[in-house]
């Protein structure tokens, strides 16, 4: 079939797929900006995810960077693999991940935040107890072919503890792929973009 003899409805769909697999620059926000990754466990429980779905689930990660509330990333699916697959499965497991430490934890903030977390799931049908994440990841594709995008991207991520007054050197903070990017050893897996 020609492609011109498709619908506008069914060439987006093709499209959603056949982008599955190429990279795109998401960001994770935690509902009500809650700044839940001041705390080690939480923090670990993602760096551990992002390995996990690296080893086990088929994703690629071009650079990523944990602040306290959100986290920005390029990824990709490998090929056979579907990116929002892997985003869906990633956002479900380290949501019950982290509520499950908030309640067995030591956590001053324990009935403040499982309070934000059950008020932001009640608009939420799906949901029946807590809602971690907000819904949108804010996707934006990033065309392999035209690599300028993406490096302005990942500048973007690596940068942002810098914004934030956290660390001098975008290399020093780290929870971050800059690590990566200049020869030291990071936490997570990552592919470089060169």
């Amino acid at each position: 079939m020609q492609f011109a003899q498709l619908s506008k409805s069914t060439c987006q769909a093709i499209n959603i797929l056949l982008e599955q697999n190429f990279p795109h620059y998401v960001t994770f926000t935690v509902v009500d900006w809650v700044d839940v990754f001041t705390r080690l466990r939480y923090r670990e429980i993602i760096t551990d995810s992002l390995t996990h779905c690296i080893d086990n689930k088929g994703l690629t990660v071009w650079a990523w960077c944990l602040m306290s509330n959100h986290l920005h990333a390029v990824l990709q699916a490998k090929e056979g693999y579907e990116l929002s697959g892997i985003i869906r499965d990633f956002k479900k497991h380290t949501s019950k991940a982290i509520v499950n430490a908030i309640q067995a934890e030591p956590e001053s903030r324990r009935e403040w935040m499982l309070h934000r977390f059950e008020w932001a799931a009640k608009s939420d049908k799906r949901i029946t107890n807590y809602k971690f994440w907000q819904e949108s990841n804010h996707a934006i594709f990033l065309d392999p072919y035209f690599p300028p995008v993406a490096k302005q991207k990942i500048n973007y991520i690596h940068d942002n503890p810098v914004r934030a007054g956290i660390v001098a050197a975008p290399e020093d903070y780290l929870y971050s792929s800059a690590r990566d990017y200049c020869g030291k050893a990071g936490l997570v897996k990552v592919n470089l973009w060169i």
